[in-house]
């Protein structure tokens, strides 16, 4: 399954849109004002799906993980000299990226659960997310929503 993630080139607060292989909205990602990021997740339809809440006040970006209101899990940027890693306690996943910070890997021991590549000559962030099974797309979405507001935390 691939899902291209585009960030909203005009918007107040961290918005983007995501779609499927055929070009049809699958996500739908708008931003609420709160200290610290926090992004909520739609479906095709509008349904609210899921949430990426930043916890303020650490010393290296972290992120809780919701669907609905339960806390699935968290994902944390961990300290590291050259390659991004970060430490997620969700499903058992590690996410480990490349020197530039534009593609990363997120594998389950050594099974390859989804392979993040950035797409370069855009006027906003846009990702090629791959994932290798349907069931982990919105799990997937939570994580690549909570890299880029790490990036974006940093700057």
């Amino acid at each position: 399954m691939r899902l291209l993630f585009k960030q909203r080139l005009f918007s107040w607060f961290d918005s983007y849109d995501i779609y499927d292989e055929d070009g049809n909205t699958a996500y739908t990602v708008r931003g609420e004002l709160s200290w610290g990021h926090r992004l909520q997740i739609y479906d095709a339809a509008g349904n609210p799906v899921g949430r990426v809440q930043e916890r303020v006040l650490t010393f290296l970006p972290k992120f809780e993980l919701y669907i609905g209101e339960r806390l699935v899990g968290e994902i944390q940027q961990a300290f590291t000299l050259f390659r991004p890693q970060f430490r997620v306690d969700c499903c058992g996943w590690q996410v480990d990226g490349d020197l530039w910070e534009w593609d990363y890997t997120v594998s389950d021991g050594a099974r390859t659960v989804m392979r993040l590549s950035k797409q370069l000559l855009n006027w906003t962030d846009t990702y090629l997310m791959a994932i290798d099974r349907p069931e982990d797309a919105l799990y997937c979405l939570m994580i690549v929503l909570a890299i880029d507001a790490a990036k974006c935390s940093r700057k």
